[in-house]
């Protein structure tokens, strides 16, 4: 199992969820819990560019995801780790490299459950100029400027 926004798919996006896909070993089932607009929004400060519900579409639709769900949204907290873990019951959680407040929680939450649940940390795939949504984001705004603006 293993979670994201997943705003503005790309490339990094896909050797993401193959390196997580390969912790759990031959045979593994790849879960995605897609992160919701609001977790978001106060995560990052801002909502994704694209709604939650197109997000978990385009990465379900991704042949190396098995299944992807929407996260828990209740008031006052920011995602649900307990209850996506008893819900899934994962073998295997993989985390991004950029995850450290989520390889927290999922570990506290593993910790107190009493699991057996092995958590692994994915190496960063960003070698590019492309390679985050963020920067992705820029490289369009950066672009519009360019049209608008012609030298």
């Amino acid at each position: 199992m293993t979670s994201g926004t997943f705003d503005i798919l790309h490339p990094a996006h896909i050797k993401y969820l193959e390196a997580a896909k390969r912790t759990g070993g031959e045979n593994a089932k790849l879960i995605v819990i897609v992160t919701r607009d609001s977790v978001a929004e106060k995560r990052k400060g801002r909502k994704p560019v694209m709604p939650e519900n197109q997000r978990r579409f385009l990465v379900e639709a991704l042949k190396v995801v098995d299944e992807a769900f929407l996260g828990y949204e209740e008031p006052g907290k920011i995602g649900n780790v307990r209850k996506v873990i008893e819900k899934i019951k994962p073998d295997v959680i993989a985390v991004g490299h950029d995850q450290e407040d989520v390889e927290r929680e999922v570990r506290r939450v593993v910790a107190e459950m009493g699991l057996n649940v092995e958590i692994v940390k994915i190496e960063y795939f960003g070698e590019d100029e492309l390679s985050s949504s963020s920067k992705i984001k820029r490289k369009i705004v950066s672009e519009l400027s360019t049209m608008r603006n012609p030298s």
